[in-house]
């Protein structure tokens, strides 16, 4: 058992052998405040730290100082910015795509006895600088006097009753739990000045949390929804599974209960401790010696996240096709297969607009070269085209790396499109030398020999090129699976292998995206990995969920914390993508696979995927089941397409979180198995084969969408019996939800100018005799 239960070594990633030359440097007071072009500046000096458990400061090394940048933002957004290797504030990114009305709010700062008030334009109270002598009562001199601290108290949008201040935390002088501003250093006692960014230089930042404080958000997180008293490595990685630690979307954002949110503007491992080593406060450390936080204040969580995305960029709206029922399997291996599969939905009349081939179109299984198998699909493009006539539009999965006997590694090799080995000698500290970091659930046997390069822009033309011949056919989707993993002992033009890994999958999705949009007129792409700004290039989906109840629960978790990171549209495999116990061969629960998909079909978008038979056919108790709720799936359709365009606009996500339209209600801060589909609907997913759940239903009058019972809000109903052609679906009184009357098998025939209102008025008595059982 290693775990030590101190910051040092927890926390701070130190040794606990004490035996590595590092430092550690707290942050003092600061010797000087001042405004300069409408920031504040505050120099902040940094004593190192005896190398030893209980912090003592090491006078004998020299303080060094570094400038703490306050810098205000309209609408309610703080901005700090530190940097100990001499990074330098900018204001465009690869995650920033600030709204034009982001604007620089010039500060003003007024100084009273070492007491600094900065004020905005408005003249409200932005932040605090307090460097007045702490009050004391001496009496004992059995401990050493508390080291200096900077005591800076921020107010993201002016509430004076919502502060933010940072984390001066420790039990006794020498015993410290978190550092308000901290940093390390590595080799002989001195601050490192260089700007390589490794590993062996990292920086925190804490801020004070309440004893009830709650979180939620951090990437897709496969938690329950209150995140307090929990820490999360921010490092991109095969999630292998919804239902463990590892995390296919990190996002560097968290939203609290106390009404703001904090975006870590960096692409670096870093860590966050939501009151988890301490629960006074919430810490942030990054492996680069670079601070750069966004405070953003807000009266509602839906205020904050639009805020957020004004920061990072608002996602695009999606075709109206993407919103019907995907159909896939791992995976489809000829042109044959598909047609047969494709002209049985249309003749039983399964409703359906994509069909989506997955590993098996390529000459070999996996081996991805871009191109369809000649034997199996002899004719490409006709088969694509053939499949559009019939309204099935065609997704293709492929990966971002070049396998050992793809017949493109000799080029991409040669003109440095993929990323290159490095020798050992050349390996950063830490770096592991056998890992290649690529695919770790790569089914298949095959050797990838590097990562594509989007740092190296004639790379990501030279991708898209692969891609623009795929779309010219009539390909209308690019699964961009993968991309959480690179590999780590390679290098690439941009950045090193750790700097870029987080940011790999937005530079991925990015290149895809375009040349989809710029052939088909349709952004859009199917992604698993994410972080910060991947938001602009939707859409993303669960990964490798479990088909179990188990896995069922730990996807719509994961999609509710994404939701609250600032993503609009998610998707998770229908009924879970792989098999248990036998991976690949056991066969599905019939019972997940309705309840699943009871969900998706409540869900912004809707795909069925795994390692064996998806088609409902093969499950002829339950198909008639399946193919009502598609049926309701395209009912709802004109109300899903109004919800989509507006969480495009706005803060909110297609599937909420209870606590995005109910903050004040602290049960709402705890239910992660319920969730509101849009504006109108309260969604109870079933996850057990007990045909029964709790329901909680905030304050108000609420109405079964589908028999029109009535429940009184603000209370649990326990252990309610739900029949498996049922979900509880609720809605409020006063609701005008847009549905389509007629039955389709996809949306080509589609004239929403056919759509009608349901009002849902106080004699309203349930849909059921008109969607579900017409």
């Amino acid at each position: 058992m290693k775990q030590t239960n101190y910051h040092l070594f927890d926390f701070m990633d130190f040794d606990p052998s004490l035996k590595k030359d590092e430092f550690l440097w707290k942050a003092y007071a600061p010797t000087a405040v001042r405004a300069h072009d409408g920031d504040i500046l505050a120099d902040i000096p940094f004593q190192q730290q005896l190398r030893q458990e209980d912090m003592s400061p090491d006078t004998k090394v020299p303080q060094q100082t570094y400038t703490l940048i306050i810098r205000a933002y309209q609408p309610d957004i703080l901005r700090l910015f530190i940097s100990m290797n001499g990074d330098t504030l900018q204001e465009k990114s690869l995650m920033l795509a600030m709204h034009e009305d982001v604007r620089h709010e010039p500060l003003t700062l007024k100084e009273e006895g070492q007491l600094f008030t900065v004020s905005d334009s408005e003249g409200r109270i932005r932040a605090v600088i307090d460097n007045r002598p702490l009050p004391t009562d001496p009496w004992s001199d059995l401990l050493p006097a508390p080291q200096p601290a900077p005591f800076i108290t921020l107010y993201p949008d002016g509430d004076p009753d919502k502060p933010v201040a940072l984390s001066d935390d420790h039990f006794s002088p020498p015993r410290y739990d978190a550092l308000p501003l901290g940093f390390c250093s590595v080799g002989c006692g001195k601050a490192a000045t260089d700007d390589t960014g490794t590993t062996t230089e990292r920086a925190t930042i804490s801020f004070r949390c309440a004893p009830d404080e709650c979180f939620a958000g951090t990437g897709e997180r496969f938690r329950k929804m209150d995140l307090s008293g929990q820490t999360f490595q921010l490092k991109n990685q095969d999630g292998q599974g919804v239902n463990n630690r590892r995390c296919y979307k990190n996002i560097p954002f968290y939203l609290s209960s106390r009404m703001y949110g904090a975006f870590y503007h960096t692409s670096d491992y870093c860590k966050l401790s939501l009151a988890d080593h301490s629960t006074r406060s919430v810490q942030f450390l990054c492996d680069r010696p670079t601070l750069d936080v966004f405070l953003i204040g807000g009266k509602t969580p839906e205020r904050i996240l639009h805020t957020y995305r004004m920061l990072t960029g608002f996602p695009p709206m999606l075709p109206l096709w993407s919103f019907g029922i995907w159909m896939s399997r791992m995976t489809y291996f000829s042109a044959d297969e598909v047609n047969a599969i494709c002209n049985r939905l249309r003749e039983e009349h399964y409703p359906c607009d994509v069909i989506h081939l997955d590993t098996g179109w390529f000459r070999t299984d996996w081996l991805c070269e871009w191109k369809f198998n000649p034997e199996r699909f002899p004719h490409p493009q006709e088969f694509v085209q053939s499949l559009l006539k019939k309204g099935f539009k065609v997704s293709l999965w492929q990966l971002p790396y070049v396998a050992a006997g793809a017949e493109q590694l000799r080029e991409a090799k040669k003109e440095g499109y993929i990323s290159q080995p490095v020798r050992v000698s050349d390996l950063s500290d830490g770096a592991d030398s056998s890992d290649d970091g690529s695919a770790s659930s790569n089914f298949s046997a095959l050797d990838y020999a590097g990562t594509i390069d989007f740092t190296y822009d004639k790379a990501t033309a030279w991708y898209k090129g692969l891609l623009r011949d795929l779309l010219q056919m009539g390909v209308k989707c690019i699964k961009t699976d993968f991309g959480e993993n690179i590999h780590m002992n390679h290098s690439y033009h941009g950045m090193t292998a750790e700097q870029l890994n987080n940011i790999y999958a937005l530079l991925y999705q990015k290149a895809a995206y375009e040349v989809t949009e710029e052939v088909t007129g349709d952004g859009i792409v199917w992604a698993r990995a994410a972080w910060a700004g991947c938001q602009r290039y939707p859409l993303h989906w669960g990964g490798d969920s479990q088909s179990s109840w188990d896995g069922m629960a730990g996807s719509l978790k994961g999609g509710l914390h994404f939701g609250l990171s600032g993503f609009a549209f998610w998707s998770h495999d229908v009924p879970g993508f792989h098999s248990t116990p036998d991976f690949m061969n056991s066969p599905l629960d019939e019972q997940v696979y309705v309840r699943w998909t009871q969900f998706g079909v409540f869900s912004s978008h809707i795909r069925y995927h795994g390692t064996c038979k998806r088609e409902p056919w093969h499950y002829p108790s339950i198909a008639p089941i399946i193919k009502r709720w598609w049926q309701l799936r395209y009912c709802l359709l004109p109300y899903i397409m109004e919800q989509a365009e507006k969480s495009t606009r706005t803060g909110w996500p297609m599937l909420r979180a209870l606590l995005m339209q109910h903050p004040q209600d602290r049960t709402c801060w705890h239910i992660d198995d319920e969730y509101y589909f849009g504006d109108s609907f309260l969604v109870c997913p079933v996850m057990n084969s007990r045909n029964r759940r709790d329901i909680y239903l905030p304050k108000g009058l609420w109405i079964d969408f589908f028999t029109g019972e009535r429940y009184d809000g603000g209370r649990w109903y326990y252990d309610v019996e739900v029949p498996l052609d049922r979900m509880p679906v609720f809605v409020r009184p006063g609701e005008h939800i847009r549905l389509y009357p007629e039955k389709v098998d996809s949306t080509d025939e589609m004239d929403f100018s056919k759509s009608i209102i349901l009002d849902i008025s106080l004699d309203y008595k349930g849909v059921k005799q008109l969607i579900i059982d017409n």
